[in-house]
C-alpha cells in the first residue's frame, strides 16, 4: 500500500483515521458529529463544514455501528447507506473537502492484504473471527487504491486515505 506523507487527506478526500494526533490536527472534540448526524445531513449538507477552516467533516462512531451489526448485515449497510453517504459528501462539495471518520480502535482493527491491498475489518464479539470487507464495499471500483496516512518520516499509519470513492 502506498504510503501518504502529505496533509491533502486534511482538506480532501475520504479518510479513516486512528491516531490521535492525527484526530487533533483536523478538529476539535466538539467539531466531531456522530454518524447519525452524517447521515441526517446528507439531507442538506451545511454550506461550511465545522473543522479545519470549513474544509473537514469529522465523524466519529462507524466502528460501533459496525459492531452492532452482524457481518452480513454490516457489509450491506456500508456497501449501501455509507457508501451513499460518502458519494453524497462528495458531489456536495465536488471534492474539494474533506470528510474524517475516526475509528480509535482502527488500527488494530483494519487489516491489509499486501499483495492485493485489500482492507478489512476485523469484527468485535461475537463475531470476532470474521471480518467484514471494507475496502470492496466502499472503494471497490475507484481506480486506485487507499494510501496509509503518515504524519512523520519512519512514523507508524495514522489512518486510511482515499481521494475519490466511485
Amino acid at each position: 500500500m502506498k504510503r501518504l506523507l502529505d496533509s491533502v487527506w486534511q482538506r480532501r478526500g475520504v479518510s479513516w483515521i486512528w491516531d490521535d494526533e492525527a484526530l487533533y490536527t483536523v478538529a476539535r472534540p466538539s467539531e466531531v458529529l456522530s454518524l447519525r448526524e452524517l447521515l441526517q445531513a446528507g439531507k442538506n449538507w451545511p454550506d461550511d463544514l465545522p473543522s479545519n477552516d470549513g474544509n473537514t467533516l469529522v465523524v466519529a462512531g462507524l466502528d460501533a455501528c459496525i459492531d452492532l451489526l452482524s457481518p452480513t448485515d454490516a457489509e450491506t449497510w456500508l456497501g449501501d447507506d455509507l457508501k451513499a453517504a460518502v458519494l453524497s459528501f462528495q458531489d456536495a462539495y465536488s471534492g474539494e473537502a474533506a470528510l474524517v471518520f475516526w475509528l480509535p480502535s482502527g488500527q488494530r482493527r483494519f487489516h491489509t492484504d499486501m499483495a492485493t491491498d485489500a482492507a478489512r475489518w476485523r469484527c468485535a464479539a461475537p463475531h470476532s473471527d470474521q471480518q467484514v470487507e471494507f475496502g470492496r464495499l466502499i472503494w471497490g471500483e475507484a481506480r486506485d487504491y487507499p494510501q496509509e496516512i503518515i504524519l512523520a518520516d519512519g512514523a507508524k499509519p495514522s489512518g486510511l486515505f482515499h481521494l475519490r470513492i466511485t
